[in-house]
């Protein structure tokens, strides 16, 4: 080693060496300085790359390169210490700029290595996407043929004809080998194979509703897959080898259906099920898809729908024959009662014409009698004739204003009357009867009762004449009082009930009328059915009294057509009785006061009562002829 010179002696500068230098850094100065140009385009033109700033400071650093490359060219021949200086910095920009520049690149690989998961992470998105496209396309497919399907069940409204078509319209979308309906019997213990769609079992087969499998389908609101080997499943024939078919069932609530069975199906409650059954082709590999489960399940849903339809409808239809029946049978009766109404009228009115003349002549005659000189047993048996024909005629005249009161036909006359001549007349009508049986009877008006009103005097008096003559007949011994009052109007509110509503107004005002007596009185259980025609009470003793029963329904029902109210009082049996009524009578002016009239007042009321006008006077209550008298 000691011989060798191991430094290698210079040699001499080749000039075509240094030509072939002199070209490759041009070269390389040209590439340095393109590339730049390019990678600044690519961001003018990319307006989502995230690193800007990288190739930015990349192609920097490229410049840079180049520029080296470009300086390089001066210094292969004698050149300037500017020169040199020029190429010194130059070459230390570019090792500043190519080391921040690796360091960069350290930071940001990360970045780029996870642009690869992202592209994963897109794609499994375009996968998912895809899959829901294909779901949105298989709804749409589904919904397609629930609407098609409920279309062509919802276009009839009879039953069979809806489960019919449901297989029918199933088997043709879905391409099925079988479809069939099992419905519970009327004992509700079985299922009853009741529809099918290639009709290859007959109908009228049976399984046990309490079999596992009928228990599984009817506990889920979902299409469910059964076994091939179900009795469910048994609705074709068993042939030879095949691969056995997937079957799928559902339940199908029957929601308020009546007499639904197979040929008579019997009434079930909201909580009874159908079961449908449906078959994929046999020998194929097919299976059931989500989608052709959910359209199941939506079918069976407008099933039942249709089918709670088509029964509200039969029971609509069936309640409007019985409507139709029970109008047709109503209006007979109502033809029938007119005719009765007619029938019975026609009646009243000849036995009015015909009894009335007879009676009035015995009536008559009867009188005469009795003022002529008789035996008491002449006398007695004439007083019998003449009491019992003026029972029969005022039972006549009851009858003929009852059956007039409930027809309608009797309509009050309204006119202008002497109110304080009304009560007088009752009393010369009431005082002698109650002579006979010594009772005292007392009559009071009070000062503001107008002298006249407007109204219907008639059915007025008959009213005041039944209550006095019910207190006078029921009572055996004491006194009888009648009280005459204009009700105030703030007082109004205290004769309200359930059927009585009086209004003051300034041209009406309301009468009361109170008559009391210390007679037998009435029991409380009777007090409800006094108003009740041809009702009897009974009196202190137990006994019944005697009477048609007519008169104080006829009184209620003119108190109602003079929209007044009635009503009686009683402490009880033996203990006399209050009967009050309020009827709503018109108020008259100075210039409609009737006009006065002759007064007749029978002198001879205190008379003996048991002389022959008394007796008159007492036939006078039955024929109620209105007369016109002074105060009382």
């Amino acid at each position: 080693m000691e011989g060798c010179d191991c430094i290698e002696p210079f040699w001499p500068t080749d000039e075509l060496l240094i030509k072939y230098q002199y070209i490759s850094d041009f070269f390389i100065a040209l590439a340095y300085f393109s590339i730049p140009l390019e990678l600044i385009y690519f961001v003018n033109k990319s307006s989502f790359f995230p690193y800007r700033w990288v190739l930015i400071q990349f192609g920097a650093f490229i410049v840079l390169c180049g520029a080296t490359h470009l300086i390089n060219l001066w210094t292969f021949t004698t050149h300037s210490r500017t020169v040199a200086v020029v190429m010194t910095v130059a070459k230390v920009a570019t090792a500043v700029v190519s080391c921040a520049t690796a360091l960069m690149l350290v930071h940001i690989i990360p970045d780029l290595l996870s642009v690869k998961t992202r592209e994963l992470f897109l794609k499994k998105k375009a996968d998912e996407l895809d899959r829901e496209m294909g779901l949105i396309r298989t709804q749409e497919e589904t919904g397609r043929h629930v609407r098609m399907l409920t279309h062509e069940i919802r276009s009839t409204l009879d039953r069979h004809t809806i489960l019919k078509t449901t297989l029918v319209e199933l088997g043709r979308t879905l391409g099925l080998e079988e479809c069939a309906l099992w419905m519970p019997s009327r004992s509700g213990s079985n299922l009853q194979l009741s529809h099918t769609l290639r009709h290859q079992i007959p109908v009228g087969s049976s399984v046990q509703i309490n079999l596992p499998v009928v228990n599984q389908v009817f506990s889920s609101n979902r299409a469910i897959i059964v076994p091939h080997t179900s009795p469910l499943a048994r609705i074709r024939p068993v042939q030879g080898r095949y691969v056995p078919p997937e079957v799928a069932a559902v339940r199908v609530p029957l929601l308020h259906l009546s007499n639904f069975q197979i040929n008579d199906w019997p009434e079930l409650s909201a909580k009874s099920y159908a079961i449908m059954v449906l078959m994929l082709p046999s020998d194929s590999a097919r299976k059931w898809h989500v989608h052709e489960l959910e359209l199941i399940e939506v079918v069976a849903d407008q099933v039942a729908v249709a089918l709670s339809h088509a029964a509200i409808l039969e029971e609509s239809m069936r309640a409007r024959d019985l409507l139709m029946e029970q109008n047709v049978a109503l209006d007979l009766a109502r033809r029938e009662a007119e005719m009765a109404i007619r029938a019975r009228n026609d009646f009243l009115a000849v036995m009015n014409h015909e009894m009335r003349t007879p009676m009035n002549a015995i009536i008559a005659l009867s009188s005469l009698l009795l003022e002529t000189e008789l035996t008491p047993e002449q006398r007695l048996m004439v007083e019998t004739v003449l009491k019992s024909s003026n029972l029969l005629a005022t039972l006549i005249n009851d009858v003929l204003d009852l059956s007039k009161l409930e027809d309608g036909s009797l309509e009050l006359e309204i006119s202008v009357f002497n109110l304080h001549a009304v009560f007088k007349e009752v009393m010369s009508f009431v005082k002698p009867v109650a002579a006979i049986k010594k009772l005292s009877v007392s009559a009071m008006m009070s000062p503001d009762l107008p002298l006249s009103a407007i109204g219907d005097e008639k059915r007025l008096m008959q009213t005041i004449l039944n209550v006095c003559g019910n207190a006078v007949k029921f009572t055996k011994e004491g006194h009888i009082s009648l009280l005459a009052s204009v009700v105030k109007s703030d007082s109004l509110r205290d004769f309200r009930s359930t059927d009585f509503h009086p209004v003051a107004s300034d041209g009406h005002f309301y009468v009361k009328v109170q008559v009391k007596d210390t007679g037998c009185g009435i029991s409380p259980q009777d007090l409800s059915h006094v108003f009740t025609k041809f009702a009897r009470t009974q009196s202190g003793g137990n006994q019944v009294n005697n009477g048609s029963g007519l008169g104080l329904a006829i009184c209620k029902r003119f108190v109602n057509l003079m929209g007044g109210h009635i009503w009686l009082e009683s402490d009880g049996a033996g203990k006399g009785c209050t009967a009050t009524f309020v009827v709503k009578l018109g108020a008259c002016d100075a210039y409609q006061q009737p006009p006065a009239l002759p007064l007749v007042w029978p002198s001879h009321a205190s008379s003996d009562p048991s002389g022959p006008v008394a007796r008159r006077e007492e036939r006078g209550m039955s024929n109620l002829k209105p007369r016109y008298q002074r105060s009382i």
